[in-house]
């Protein structure tokens, strides 16, 4: 192979200017590699969990969807896991946090090991999740699944030490509660250490504040508070009982160093307080918003700010009951009442209704006709009946009308039927000829009479006519004979 020549370009630097750029590059290696190891460490940490417990049908699993920010309408069993996105805008840094919520059942309690150890206690949030629309079931909620998480504590069998050092970091941090008025906008979403913070004065810890400190911080979170209007209304729930409940979860919520705060997934309220409060209490991120406990379905009271004297406040409205009352005494499950549901009735097709009701029809016996039930008096004066009428023309002689006698009321049945038949078929004719009274009726009676006497089916009628009053002459009063009008005349 030919030799490969090193060309030199004109004023190329030499051997001591390579040294000088080797120094200047393992300088700028230093620096980046320094301002990555600074960076790692200012990261946010990985591996927070967030265990949440609660009766079934609370909201719980709902509620952390909500969170994620998905409509996660699917129900787990045992232990379902989900996880947080939490970003930090001010160092653009983004990690999970884990979510394991237990399921309802005491059974499945014994699942907590796969989410929580000895070694991850420490880096653990409680979320005990209550619902506000069976309020009842609150404190009893409350007191097991605590009871539930000190329990698998015990089982951890942490080191004492250990476990006093977490102790007494929740007691530092509920001591050292500050109102958040004074975080300006422009400071670090992280956490700072203030300048004077270290001389700041700890006051010293209420009688009934952390007695039972799980070593972790505790959220208290009430779902489903837009049902305090369905309470008022169907229960007859008065702020005295919104009171009562705030009072107590509040005193146990002292007891374990816990916040609290109301929620709606329906109404989306607080929602994305309770997401930044979890970011505080995980991240130690930055925390501007204050304690809120003017509106009723919308309370919210950090770690730290409450206290027995706040508490008191409540207890000025109560009026039938006493703050040291039993909270199932007076909080009472209402009676259960017994749906009665109306039996749905299908409508049977329109063809099959009328086939039953014509063989309904069927069965019945043959009733008479109107004509017969009715009685002479009223026919005589309520049938259209042209005979007697001023202003009827009667033909005579070979016309196929002939005046009509009445029926005297005395007859028998047999003949006023047959007077009543006759009445009834002479007016069907008398309204074919003309109707009485009507314009020109004079020269029509003449013309329809001639028109009705052409047609061949016509004299059968009225030869029946003549015979069924031949008949009724027999019977009849020479009285009852209509005198005749001006036209027969």
């Amino acid at each position: 192979m030919a030799p490969v020549l090193e060309k030199r370009l004109p004023g190329a630097a030499g051997p001591s200017d390579n040294n000088n750029e080797d120094e200047e590059g393992q300088n700028l290696w230093s620096s980046i590699l320094s301002e990555v190891s600074t960076r790692s460490s200012s990261k946010l940490p990985s591996g927070k969990n967030i265990l949440v417990f609660g009766e079934d049908g609370s909201g719980k699993t709902t509620l952390m969807a909500k969170l994620q920010g998905s409509d996660y309408n699917k129900r787990g069993r045992g232990l379902e896991y989900l996880y947080l996105n939490v970003h930090d805008e001010y160092r653009d840094d983004l990690t999970r946090c884990n979510v394991w919520i237990l399921d309802g059942d005491l059974y499945h309690k014994g699942l907590l090991k796969f989410a929580v150890s000895a070694q991850s206690l420490r880096d653990c949030l409680a979320v005990f999740v209550v619902d506000m629309s069976r309020p009842w079931t609150i404190m009893e909620s409350l007191q097991k699944w605590a009871s539930v998480l000190r329990d698998h504590v015990d089982k951890l069998k942490i080191p004492p030490e250990d476990m006093r050092e977490m102790e007494q970091t929740m007691v530092k941090a509920f001591q050292e509660y500050a109102e958040p008025e004074d975080a300006t906008p422009s400071s670090p979403q992280r956490r700072a250490a203030a300048a004077g913070e270290d001389e700041a004065v700890v006051l010293p810890l209420g009688e009934n504040t952390l007695t039972r400190n799980l070593g972790i911080p505790v959220l208290i979170v009430c779902t489903k508070c837009d049902a305090i209007t369905v309470l008022e209304k169907e229960h007859d729930y008065r702020e005295e009982q919104f009171d009562f409940i705030q009072s107590h979860i509040r005193r146990f919520s002292l007891q374990y160093g816990a916040g609290l705060i109301y929620t709606s997934v329906k109404e989306e309220k607080n929602l994305d307080l309770l997401y930044k409060y979890i970011a505080h209490k995980m991240y130690d991120f930055q925390f501007t918003t204050p304690a809120l406990v003017v509106e009723k379905d919308a309370v919210f009271i950090p770690s730290g700010w409450d206290n027995e004297k706040k508490i008191a406040i409540l207890h000025e409205n109560f009026t039938t009951v006493r703050p040291e009352d039993p909270f199932e005494d007076f909080i009472t499950k209402p009676p259960v009442r017994k749906l009665v549901h109306d039996k749905e009735i299908n409508a049977e097709d329109e063809q099959v209704f009328l086939m039953k009701q014509q063989s309904l029809l069927a069965k019945q016996p043959a009733t008479p006709t109107r004509g017969s039930t009715e009685s002479p008096g009223r026919t005589a004066s309520g049938s259209p009946r042209p005979a007697g009428r001023a202003g009827q023309p009667s033909v005579t002689g070979g016309s196929p009308i002939t005046a009509v006698k009445k029926p005297d009321p005395n007859m028998k049945a047999g003949a006023a039927n047959e007077g009543v038949l006759a009445n009834f078929f002479n007016s069907l004719l008398s309204k074919k000829t003309g109707s009485p009274g009507s314009p020109g009726s004079g020269a029509g009676v003449q013309g329809s009479v001639k028109k009705t006497g052409q047609k061949p089916g016509l004299t059968d009628v009225q030869a029946e006519l003549d015979r069924m009053t031949r008949k009724q002459d027999s019977t009849v009063s020479t009285n009852n004979i209509p005198p005749p009008t001006e036209n027969e005349a």
